[in-house]
């Protein structure tokens, strides 16, 4: 698995624009946020369809066609510094084929930030613009506007990525070892539900698999393992990085599976690593190669996560 394409870090006063590819947002969670990211000295714009919901699909920010060109249209505008995603939810991928990517292409390289439901724009970023992406705290996050962690650790991330090369989870290994590739990942639902998708990658060969989830009864996430090991797709991954498993299972219940799926990989694997769902979620570059320490539970990024 290759590097990609790192963006350029962010000046103050750049323009961010604020998108919603998935589930409705909240307008007062979204004002907040906006709150925030005023206060780094950045200047947010809000796409046109953030704060619209479909009518008959209460779950979707609005219409496939006007969330896909909410993004597109943010993404090719030279004045765009970043594009920001506001939430999950659902509904990426009943949008990801309508955008145009040779457009997008062209339009160059950008900071791209989400996780959860985004998960499958961080495999289209990267199979698609071989871009360097940020799994991250979102816009209108409960888990960004009210914990200040995961706001530094972004900003930090954001403006100076020389200061966050070595990611300290403060986590423990469940398999100990040291390991190097090249991070990817997100939530496991969404990297089984994105199998044999146009978009998704062949593997995660070469790769350090970031992997978190939500929600979930723990059957359900044996499933999403046990699809991507029957499908070669976890053949050659060099190591683990567990992120949170907010409101699934007793977490005991969670970790005997990881073992049980995850364990006859022979690679290691750190657990409680603090991204995801989660207060304090630590901001991930995907896309970057870097130095998993499970013992120690750290990673560190060859480079920083952005130019």
């Amino acid at each position: 698995m290759k590097e990609l394409l790192r963006p350029s870090r962010l000046a103050p006063g750049a323009r961010v624009a604020v998108v919603a590819p998935s589930g409705p947002v909240p307008e007062e969670r979204l004002q907040t946020g906006l709150d925030i990211l005023r206060g780094w000295d950045l200047d947010p714009v809000v796409a046109p369809h953030v704060l619209d919901r479909h009518r008959e699909l209460r779950y979707l920010a609005g219409t496939d066609a006007d969330r896909a060109a909410d993004l597109q249209h943010a993404w090719c505008d030279p004045s765009v510094a970043a594009v920001l995603c506001a939430r999950g939810g659902y509904g990426v991928q009943r949008m990801v084929d309508l955008l145009d990517w040779e457009a997008m292409r062209a339009a160059g390289p950008k900071v791209f930030l989400g996780f959860s439901d985004i998960t499958a724009l961080h495999e289209a970023f990267a199979t698609r613009l071989g871009l360097v992406t940020l799994h991250g705290p979102m816009a209108a996050g409960v888990d960004f506007i009210k914990n200040a962690r995961a706001q530094e650790h972004l900003k930090a991330t954001l403006f100076a990525p020389d200061t966050v090369r070595t990611i300290a989870s403060g986590g423990t290994a469940l398999v100990p070892g040291r390991a190097r590739g090249v991070t990817l990942g997100g939530c496991l639902s969404l990297l089984a539900a994105d199998l044999g998708t146009p978009h998704a990658r062949a593997g995660a060969r070469g790769g350090l698999l970031c992997l978190e989830d939500v929600g979930e009864e723990t059957y359900r996430l044996d499933r999403y393992l046990t699809q991507l090991l029957r499908a070669g797709w976890l053949d050659g991954v060099r190591g683990v990085l567990l992120g949170s498993w907010e409101t699934c299972e007793a977490y005991d219940g969670v970790r005997a599976l990881i073992v049980d799926r995850l364990g006859g990989l022979g690679v290691p694997a750190a657990e409680e690593f603090g991204f995801g769902h989660c207060e304090g979620a630590l901001t991930i570059p995907f896309g970057v190669a870097a130095e998993l320490d499970a013992d120690a539970g750290t990673l560190t990024l060859d480079e920083p996560a952005l130019r």
